[in-house]
């Protein structure tokens, strides 16, 4: 595969999409950086990736912190001598009405998911450039990015503006050779998922079961969660598509949830 021995640097990958899709693409034969604030966990994915007898490093990176992700993709780069694929994926939760929604609370997941993209973005384009190589930027929208769900005004501006800062970085990195696309689950069943169902029962005053039934999985075509496999074989079609035929585009992967 073309991915083989290409340099790919991932945020939020210590457990949940990002650690599926480091081991989906250290079994592609890439060199994968896991980039998470959790540092054992992170440690834990790269004794992992070590069955597939490629190369991997993590690194404690807060993405909304500029000098965490400038020293995060720097200690990649030293080790193997550039970057060729940024993942932007590190993301978080919070359930609340739009007039009970703490500033502190928005302005947080509007820092982990636009900011850490920006950051990293900014950060894996400059050596992107600079090695005259090309090089491909997916990031973890959401379904989020198209529609809108109550109780997650923050989590859906920042999956909304996603598309815009993709469309702008595939327009910008066209002449050198550098793609840009988003990748829009549905639900998947992870943490982040997980801690939501609760949360959602609490303020919608049903039950966790009718959570999952009528609020997640309603509007899929099978009663289904997207997996962590589902969306990782996505992530390897798109940074393996050999042309920029396929740029500042988004695509879906939601069992039918949501249809363009």
């Amino acid at each position: 595969m073309s991915l083989k021995s290409k340099r790919v640097f991932i945020t939020g990958a210590a457990s949940g999409i990002g650690k599926a899709i480091a081991l989906r693409f250290a079994e592609a034969g890439a060199y994968v950086c896991i980039a998470d604030i959790d540092e054992v966990k992170a440690q834990a994915v790269v004794t992992e990736i070590e069955q597939y007898g490629t190369g991997a490093i993590s690194v404690v990176v807060d993405v909304a912190d500029e000098k965490a992700v400038e020293h995060g993709v720097a200690a990649m780069v030293e080790k193997w001598g550039g970057v060729d694929i940024l993942i932007s994926n590190a993301g978080v939760q919070h359930i609340k009405a739009v007039n009970e929604l703490a500033y502190k609370d928005w302005q947080k997941i509007i820092a982990i998911h636009l900011d850490g993209a920006f950051l990293t973005t900014r950060a894996c384009l400059r050596h992107m450039y600079s090695q005259k190589e090309g090089g491909c930027i997916l990031y973890m929208g959401s379904v989020h990015s198209k529609a809108a769900s109550a109780l997650k005004a923050p989590y859906v501006a920042a999956k909304h503006a996603l598309l815009g800062l993709c469309r702008t970085v595939a327009i910008e990195g066209a002449e050198h050779n550098v793609r840009a696309n988003v990748i829009c689950p549905g639900f998947v069943r992870t943490p982040l998922v997980d801690k939501q169902i609760p949360e959602q029962a609490l303020d919608l005053g049903i039950t966790e079961d009718e959570v999952i039934k009528s609020v997640m999985l309603k509007e899929t075509v099978d009663g289904e969660f997207t997996t962590t496999e589902d969306v990782a074989e996505l992530a390897v079609f798109l940074a393996d598509f050999p042309s920029k035929a396929l740029t500042g585009q988004s695509m879906i992967v939601s069992h039918g949830w949501h249809m363009e």
